[in-house]
């Protein structure tokens, strides 16, 4: 009995420890399964990060955009629509300047403004308007209906005296455009034209003041030493021209160049700009055009003519650095045919000069004109107020 009892508890025992050693080998297991999950777990994360990083890193380079910028990224369609509304913003900011100019060489600087002005390329919306004659420009300068204007430097001064102030020079485009020209070979300076006929146009006018100071520089009395007789069209100066031998004239450009290209027995004899440079030792020059503005426009739109004029500084260059395209251009205008201009456009003195050196050259002019004659500058000189000296 006492082994019998021996036995079954010996039983019990071995059940005991079987049990207790397969609990513990279950627990092992399931730890180590949680750990491998735990494990498998951060790995994945450590991926994710990884490639959450490899995007982020290419979007900076440029090659990808990550999920999230691409959900936030603007549609093409309604991109478009953002440019057309910044392009027509521009173009409302655009300011309107009504421009007029006179069909001749103090036009011509501006003719590569008015090209690019028909191509909707300049900095303000400019409509221009050529004029055959000073009365219309002047006109609408004093009504308002003119911002800027190409005009005579004399007729500058003029509407400075008649609008009381109201019209500010703001620079000098055009210098001498007259030449002395013949159909011999005897003139050869200024002392030369002394007992000869001249044939001119321009009575009552700034090419009349202008070769009365001119003769009176060289001790030439116009009224005694000489015989003027003006004309009322340059085509009736060329005629002569063509009918004499020994005919002499004054003409400006391009009409100069329109008679010589008809008539190959005329030369030109003569700067009249040159030699009115050597008379007045460096106290004035010949000023032909200037550009002007209205006072009150200029005020209420200074930056935008400031554009305008660095726009013209360039058309100036083109013009003198392009000579055949400028001229096609002008020939487009309807101002010269583009022959003429080509050979013209060298001897026009197209230029765009503003500052101190405007003032001294302007200045000087007029007051040369004004000893002449003070109706020519509109009898008075201008104040300091004329000049616009930015």
């Amino acid at each position: 009995m006492k082994k019998l009892a021996a036995i079954v508890l010996m039983i019990i025992c071995i059940f005991v420890i079987t049990g207790c050693s397969a609990d513990k080998k279950g627990a092992n297991d399931s730890n180590n399964a949680a750990d491998n999950k735990t494990a498998a777990g951060t790995e994945d994360i450590d991926t994710q990060d990884e490639s959450k990083d490899k995007d982020i890193a290419s979007d900076s380079e440029g090659n990808a955009v990550p999920s999230d910028t691409q959900d936030n990224a603007v549609p093409a369609d309604r991109e478009g629509d953002a440019a057309s509304a910044d392009t027509e913003g521009s173009a409302a900011e655009k300011t309107n300047i009504r421009i007029a100019a006179l069909k001749g060489p103090t036009a011509i600087g501006m003719i590569k403004i008015m090209d690019d002005a028909a191509a909707g390329e300049t900095a303000g919306n400019y409509d221009f308007m050529l004029s055959g004659t000073a009365d219309e420009i002047s006109t609408g300068l004093v009504k308002g209906e003119i911002d800027i204007a190409a005009v005579p430097c004399n007729l500058a001064s003029v509407l400075y005296n008649k609008t009381g102030g109201e019209i500010k020079l703001a620079g000098i485009n055009t210098l001498g455009v007259l030449y002395i020209i013949e159909t011999g070979n005897k003139i050869n300076s200024v002392e030369d034209l002394k007992g000869c006929t001249i044939y001119s146009t321009g009575l009552g006018t700034t090419p009349q003041y202008t070769l009365n100071y001119l003769l009176n520089s060289y001790g030439i009395d116009p009224e005694k030493d000489v015989t003027i007789e003006y004309k009322t069209e340059a085509t009736e100066v060329a005629s002569i021209l063509s009918e004499t031998g020994d005919a002499i004239a004054m003409l400006p450009q391009p009409y100069v160049t329109t008679v010589m290209l008809n008539n190959n027995k005329i030369r030109i004899a003569l700067d009249v700009a040159e030699e009115w440079d050597k008379a007045s030792n460096g106290q004035g020059s010949v000023v032909t055009g200037v550009v002007v503005v209205r006072k009150a426009f200029l005020e209420e739109n200074e930056k935008a003519f400031g554009a305008f004029m660095e726009e013209y500084e360039n058309s100036v260059d083109f013009v003198n650095s392009n000579i055949d395209e400028a001229a096609a251009l002008v020939e487009n205008q309807g101002i010269f045919k583009a022959a003429v201009a080509k050979k013209a456009i060298p001897y026009c003195n197209i230029t765009l000069i503003r500052g101190e050196e405007m003032k001294k050259k302007v200045a000087g002019y007029l007051g040369i004109l004004y000893d002449q004659n003070p109706k020519a500058v509109g009898g008075n000189l201008p104040a300091e107020d004329f000049y616009y000296m930015p």
